[in-house]
């Protein structure tokens, strides 16, 4: 990520204030948990008033993202983790199917709107397989 980024994506944090659902903890949660892996590039796009985008790749991967955590910008703001449909498995279908929704393909999303540590144990493992997916 470029410093003005970085400054960027700091800024957007230190100005979410209102976190009555814990979303913004498990923001920094799920990109700590993406800077423990190697070979990882973040983006991070901001449109306020619609999303917060933060996009991890692998290098030299052919897509543009093998994840994509969403800020969605609401009151109270609330996450959607996606990813593209044939780099994870979802057997608990937790995840909604978006036909054609990340970068005009398949995707799944997961929608996370409260504190849930079981469901953000579920994602972290997800973005395992899909960081994985990225290396065959």
């Amino acid at each position: 990520m470029d410093t003005n980024t970085q400054v960027e994506l700091r800024s957007f944090l230190d100005e979410w204030n209102s976190d009555p659902n814990g979303c913004r903890q498990i923001f920094t949660d799920l990109k700590s948990y993406l800077e423990q892996k190697n070979d990882i590039e973040f983006d991070f796009v901001s449109r306020p008033g619609v999303t917060y985008s933060l996009r991890a790749a692998r290098s030299g991967q052919d897509r543009p993202l093998f994840v994509l955590i969403d800020v969605i910008d609401e009151d109270p703001r609330w996450l959607s983790v996606c990813f593209y449909g044939d780099m994870i498995t979802d057997p608990q279908e937790y995840g909604d199917l978006v036909p054609e929704g990340l970068m005009g393909e398949d995707g799944y999303c997961f929608d996370v709107d409260e504190n849930d540590q079981a469901l953000v144990g579920y994602i972290c493992k997800r973005l395992d397989e899909a960081y994985e997916s990225t290396s065959s």
